[in-house]
C-alpha cells in the first residue's frame, strides 16, 4: 500500500526564530496523523514542508522511498484542503471539483465522471451544478474535500479545515471526515490546535511545541501516558499540583505520594489532576488525599468549576459534577477533600 512518509531531522529557521527543530516522525500507509500544537508551534510549517510550499534548511522527507524535497508541489501527488477552502467562486461545484483533473489534461467526459463520483462520496452530488456562493460553510468544506480527493492522491493534507465552522457542525464533520478516511484509506496529515478534534479523529497524534516533537503516540497513550507537563496540559482538561522529590521519593504537602509508576525524573514533579479521575469519597485501596478550601464555585451547566486553595497557598481549579460524585455542591469558605487512587496518580516533569 502506497502513502508511507518518513520525516528525518527537518529544520526550518526564519532568521533567529527556529520554526522546526530536528523533527523526525514516520507516517504509515493509510494512517490518519494529526499535527497538534498551539499557535506558532511549527505544525503548519511542517505541513507546508510536506506540501512543498516551504523548503526546509535541512533534513529529509521521503514518500514510499522517494525524496520529496527535490520535487515541486505539483509533482508530489498530494491533495490539499486549506483552512479557507480556496474554492473558485466563478465556477460551479462540479467545475471546482474537476479542476485538478483539467490541469492534468484528463479528457472532459472522464473529468465529469470522476468529479461526480467524488461529490457522491461526500454526499454533494445533488448540488453539482450549484454556485459556490450559494453553499453553506459545511457544504463548501465537502466540496474542498472532494476536489482534494478527485485525482486519488497518495497523501491528503488538511490545514485546520473545520476551524471556520460552528461547534455543532464542526463536531459532525469530524465524524464525517473520520468515516471518509476509514472508507478511502488515504494517508492523511491533519493540522489542528483543537485537542478534542485530534483525539476524535486520529490514529496517532504528533504534539509539537516550539518547533520540537514533544510526543508522537496514539490518542489514548497521549492522554494516559503524557511525556511531560506540556503534553498533559494540552491533551485534555488538567490541573497540576507541585510535588517535591526527596531521598524518600515524591511527597505532596509533606505526605508520601503513592503513584501508578515509579518516579524516574528529577527533583521537581507535578501531580496531574484529571477531573474524571478524582474521587470525592475515599476509595478502596491506596490513594492520595488532598484537602482544600473552596474559594469560588462557578455553575457551568453539566458541572461546577471549583476554585480551590490548597496548603502552602497553592491555587487550582477543578471540575466537579455533584450529581455523579454524589456530594452536595460546596460553598465558598468550606473545607473539602478529594482523593486520587494510586492507579490514577500520574507524575510528570516540566515547567509551570
Amino acid at each position: 500500500m502506497d502513502g508511507q512518509v518518513v520525516i528525518r531531522d527537518v529544520e526550518k529557521n526564519y532568521g533567529a526564530f527556529r520554526a522546526l527543530d530536528k523533527v523526525s516522525l514516520d507516517i504509515e500507509p493509510g494512517e490518519f496523523v494529526t499535527l497538534l500544537g498551539p499557535s506558532g508551534s511549527g505544525k503548519t510549517t511542517l505541513l507546508n514542508v510536506l506540501a512543498g510550499f516551504t523548503r526546509p534548511d535541512s533534513g529529509s522527507v521521503r514518500m514510499d522511498g522517494t525524496e520529496f524535497l527535490t520535487l515541486p508541489p505539483h509533482k508530489r501527488n498530494l491533495g490539499m484542503v486549506f483552512q479557507s477552502y480556496a474554492l473558485f467562486p466563478h465556477m460551479t461545484v462540479i467545475k471546482n471539483v474537476g479542476y485538478p483533473l483539467k490541469l492534468r489534461k484528463v479528457a472532459r467526459p472522464e473529468i465529469e465522471r470522476r468529479a461526480r463520483e467524488a461529490l457522491d462520496v461526500v454526499k454533494m452530488g445533488h448540488l453539482a451544478d450549484r454556485e459556490i456562493s450559494a453553499l453553506s460553510g459545511g457544504q463548501r468544506q465537502r466540496v474542498a474535500l472532494a476536489r482534494a480527493m478527485v485525482f486519488e492522491p497518495k497523501i491528503l493534507l488538511m490545514d485546520e479545515p473545520l476551524s471556520a465552522l460552528d461547534k455543532n457542525l464542526r463536531e459532525h464533520m469530524q465524524i464525517e471526515l473520520k468515516r471518509l478516511h476509514d472508507q478511502l484509506g488515504t494517508t492523511t496529515v491533519y493540522v489542528t490546535h483543537d485537542q478534542r478534534e485530534a483525539l476524535t479523529m486520529s490514529d496517532r497524534i504528533a504534539v509539537i511545541n516550539h518547533g520540537q516533537l514533544a510526543q508522537y503516540d496514539t490518542p489514548s497513550r497521549l492522554y494516559d501516558h503524557p511525556a511531560n507537563r506540556f503534553v498533559a496540559e494540552f491533551i485534555g482538561e488538567s490541573g497540576f499540583l507541585p510535588v517535591k522529590v526527596g531521598a524518600n521519593g515524591p511527597s505532596l504537602f509533606g505526605e508520601p505520594v503513592v503513584a501508578r509508576d515509579p518516579w524516574r525524573g528529577g527533583d521537581q514533579a507535578w501531580l496531574l489532576l484529571r477531573p474524571e479521575r478524582m474521587a470525592w469519597s475515599e476509595p478502596a485501596g491506596p490513594a492520595n488525599r488532598v484537602v482544600a478550601t473552596v474559594c469560588d464555585v462557578l455553575y457551568q451547566g453539566d458541572s461546577f468549576l471549583l476554585s480551590l486553595e490548597l496548603p502552602d497557598g497553592v491555587a487550582i481549579d477543578v471540575r466537579c459534577n455533584p450529581h455523579s460524585a454524589n456530594i452536595p455542591v460546596p460553598n465558598p469558605g468550606e473545607s473539602i477533600s478529594f482523593w486520587i487512587s494510586q492507579q490514577n496518580t500520574l507524575l510528570v516533569e516540566g515547567e509551570a
